[in-house]
């Protein structure tokens, strides 16, 4: 019995390089039973087809180009492997029954015959087919180049403009690229189409919009200067000619009312002084100052002036003085190509929640001019939460639903962005087509939007928490199949920027 140990090792080699001969065999086979979904093997050594991969299927002469779905390791029974351990009278014989590892997987037919086949041989699409083919699927207008696919080197990532007159989800969990995914879009909208944009940007990331990074190719610098003349920053710091300024009077009553938490019946008779003391200004004067209505307040509505001011409201920055243009001004058709209103350098919350309100409702008021506009919420679950806390939150949040319900036969389009999808209000998410989705590690955030979007496939939505930063998945009408991709470099300069990380250096001073 001394040999019963090498026995056993030389029986567990032979069985190991049985097994990984027999799965080196296994022939990558596909097989479809309506000619428009397939189900597939492969060996795993040195597997090609993955989820969101393209794959050639060849059958009797005819090559169909495929896209994989879903990818699994699948186990099959093999021979039993023999083998004789000792000597003389005790040798006794061992056998093993093999446990062959495969891959196994589904798709769904792009492009060639629609027959059913069984058995055809199947590998990875080359990227010239693929290639190929996105092109003779892309729609009449203009497209889009944001990056190239994440799977197929070489192959352009493009979207159909002409798709964002479905509103569009794109989320993606803190530093998966979602921001700067967001410009390139937007540059390209820009730079291809005549779409009229207006940015509410809570984190002033996109202020420098206009600012080409270095390197830029001269011709397409050239183009994008071009491009960008139309595009107007707002914001409280001074970022030219004019600064983020609203007039009290021009709000429409509901957000006069939700700045000064006034019920217009609990509060009848504040609510009366108010509307009254606004009726005094005559025709052509231009409307008070808030120093103004408040000697106005002080005279003719101290009740109603004391609530202005234990609410803070006539020390927001945000108000015009005198003559000052008015951010609502320049949402008409006569305004901007492109309207950057920076949330972010309003100084309180309450200011900001004011400028999304009355951006939305000035919208939606306009609504009868059907002139397409992008309305870009960055940071949405910070302007149309799904539980909003306060009248002019709650304010927001139903002009977003509103334009989310109703605002696309008027032109009025979203473009919805948060990293916290759940917390973003269903009634708006529910009413987008398109979907952009980054890195995801919540599974309960993955869940909620695989169950919103279900014309994006499981098995390239789970994919989302092993994407890279700037790896996403597109699905609806801005691409010709759910699509993986990467997304490319930005033009301009980013706004917004991280908190330096100085205090993570080893071997600070001590104090």
């Amino acid at each position: 019995m001394s040999d019963l140990g090498p026995g056993l090792e030389g029986h567990v080699g032979q069985f190991r390089d049985v097994r990984r001969r027999l799965e080196e065999a296994i022939l990558p086979l596909a097989t479809s039973v309506d000619g428009r979904r397939f189900s597939f093997q492969a060996p795993l050594r040195g597997l090609e087809l993955q989820p969101g991969g393209y794959a050639a299927i060849e059958d009797d002469g005819a090559t169909r180009l495929g896209q994989v779905l879903d990818v699994e390791v699948a186990h099959l029974d093999g021979p039993e492997v023999g083998r004789e351990i000792g000597e003389a009278a005790e040798a006794f014989d061992v056998r093993s029954r093999t446990v062959l590892r495969l891959a196994r997987g589904s798709g769904v037919v792009l492009d060639g015959q629609s027959d059913p086949f069984h058995d055809a041989s199947v590998h990875a699409a080359p990227p010239d087919a693929v290639s190929a083919w996105i092109e003779r699927m892309q729609p009449g207008g203009a497209t889009l180049t944001v990056g190239e696919l994440a799977l197929v080197g070489g192959v352009p990532l493009s979207l159909a403009a002409g798709g964002f007159d479905r509103h569009t989800f794109l989320c993606g969990q803190s530093g998966s690229g979602k921001t700067y995914a967001l410009g390139t879009i937007l540059e390209r909208l820009l730079l291809e189409t005549t779409l009229r944009i207006v940015v509410l940007d809570p984190n002033s990331d996109f202020v420098r919009l206009t600012e080409l990074r270095e390197g830029v190719d001269e011709g397409l610098a050239d183009r994008y200067r071009e491009a960008t003349s139309g595009v107007v920053v707002r914001g409280a710091a001074e970022r030219g000619t004019e600064r983020l300024r609203l007039r009290f009077p021009e709000l429409d009553p509901q957000t006069q009312a939700a700045a000064l938490r006034l019920d217009p019946i609990h509060d009848r008779d504040e609510y009366s002084d108010l509307v009254q003391l606004l009726e005094q200004t005559p025709t052509g004067v231009p409307p008070p100052t808030p120093e103004d209505l408040r000697e106005l307040l002080d005279r003719e509505a101290p009740v109603l002036g004391r609530r202005i001011q234990n609410l803070g409201v006539d020390r927001w920055q945000v108000w015009a003085a005198g003559d000052e243009g008015s951010l609502l001004d320049e949402l008409g058709a006569s305004g901007p190509r492109c309207l950057v209103v920076d949330l972010g350098s309003l100084p309180t919350r309450e200011e900001q929640q004011l400028v999304a309100a009355a951006v939305l409702g000035h919208l939606w008021e306009r609504r009868a001019e059907r002139e397409p506009v992008l309305v870009v919420l960055d940071e949405a679950h910070n302007v149309c939460p799904q539980v909003p806390e306060g009248p002019l939150i709650e304010l927001a949040t139903g002009h977003a639903a509103r334009i989310a319900g109703e605002g696309r036969k008027y032109g009025l389009y979203l473009l919805v962005v948060t990293q916290r999808p759940q917390k973003v209000h269903e009634n708006v998410v529910s009413q987008c087509d398109n979907l952009a989705l980054m890195r995801m590690n919540s599974l309960a955030d993955l869940d909620y939007v695989g169950e919103v979007f279900s014309h994006a496939p499981r098995g390239l939505l789970e994919r989302a928490v092993a994407f890279r930063q700037g790896e996403a998945l597109f699905a609806g009408k801005l691409v010709s199949h759910p699509t993986l991709g990467r997304i490319g470099a930005r033009l301009s300069e980013e706004g917004g920027s991280d908190v330096p990380a100085d205090w993570a250096r080893a071997g600070g001073s001590q104090g």
